[in-house]
């Protein structure tokens, strides 16, 4: 009899125990449900303003982690179906293309997909655009004259302009400009443009580094993306009082507009939040933030205006280019064999 009793609440305590331990993986799993990771390659303030926004409007937890494009491209990659990451966002498209060829994104949902010109995304629907950012000739307006300046990305390439500016071809930024080039004109015409770029222009190791110089007089100009310009300049100007904008237009590679992405992993757990997510950034909410922001970004989404400063992004006569055809292997591929990166 005692042998009993001792059996049966050793069986009830362990159904206790089970019981107890069901309830908290309830909860967790609840908990969890309401709240998403994000893994954020797109300026962390900007990212930090977005899940500000939509918490306060949904209720639903944004975890963000930071890093950059291709560094989450290729980890999301490597973690597979393991990924604890809800949402991708990047600077630049070549890394959403990568992360899309290895079959890891859910399909967007069509209400958020028409939130966003067809412009603005890539054409399997797997993942759309969030902002944009255009490429720019940053100049010394002390030496230089509008008449003196390339018409072209492509005349960087003249011996004339040997020594006379630069860019920061290391980085992701400059890698997706050399990709619209790669698609806009095929291999032997980046080949010959990388092998030019190698020989006349001074490299740095960003877009910062690249507007300073010109601003100092080190360089005449240089390639850069447009708010890192009309970022200086609503601080201090210090590092671009003395430099001016030229936009390259005329459908030109170098009037390329580079695509800022989000994406869903197929392997979220909440999809349902994600979705809501990616909805609320692309939506009138997520792109007023860009709008009236210091980003200095450019807003893609139906009905939103970007920043006054800026350039209207239909005055930018961009080339338009399917944003999943911009392949980041074969332009590293190309810039490691021109001793760039």
């Amino acid at each position: 009899m005692i042998l009993f009793l001792a059996r049966l609440n050793s069986a009830l305590l362990f159904t206790a125990a089970g019981l107890g331990l069901a309830l908290m993986a309830g909860a967790a799993s609840a908990q969890d449900s309401e709240g998403i990771v994000v893994y954020n390659a797109q300026h962390e303030a900007l990212t930090q303003a977005w899940a500000t926004g939509f918490t306060k409007e949904t209720g639903i937890k944004v975890t963000i982690r930071n890093g950059s494009d291709m560094q989450f491209a290729n980890q999301i990659v490597e973690e597979g179906p393991a990924s604890p990451a809800d949402v991708f966002l990047t600077e630049n498209s070549p890394g959403m293309a990568l992360v899309d060829a290895a079959g890891l994104f859910a399909p967007v949902d069509a209400d958020t997909l028409a939130q966003v010109p067809d412009t603005f995304k890539a054409s399997d629907g797997h993942w759309i655009g969030v902002a944009a950012r255009s490429t720019v000739f940053v100049y010394d307006k002390t030496k230089l004259k509008e008449s003196d300046l390339p018409k072209s990305l492509l005349d960087l390439a003249d011996p004339a302009w040997k020594g006379r500016w630069g860019a920061a071809p290391a980085g992701a930024d400059f890698q997706a400009i050399v990709s619209a080039l790669l698609e806009l004109k095929g291999e032997d015409v980046t080949k010959s443009w990388l092998k030019a770029l190698k020989e006349n222009a001074n490299a740095y190791k960003n877009n910062n580094v690249t507007l300073k110089a010109v601003n100092a007089g080190e360089i005449e100009g240089g390639i850069i993306y447009h708010y890192y310009w009309f970022g200086d300049q609503a601080k201090t100007a210090e590092n671009s009082n003395n430099t001016a904008l030229h936009y390259f237009k005329n459908q030109d590679p170098g009037a390329f507009v580079s695509l800022s992405g989000g994406g869903i992993l197929a392997s979220s757990q909440h999809q349902k939040e994600a979705q809501a997510f990616l909805k609320w950034i692309t939506g009138k909410g997520g792109q007023e933030i860009l709008r009236d922001g210091d980003s200095y970004e450019y807003a893609v989404g139906n009905g939103v205006q970007s920043n006054p400063k800026l350039v209207p992004l239909p005055d930018l006569q961009a080339p338009r280019i399917e944003p999943s055809k911009l392949n980041s292997k074969e332009v590293t591929d190309l810039m490691t064999d021109a001793g760039l990166i």
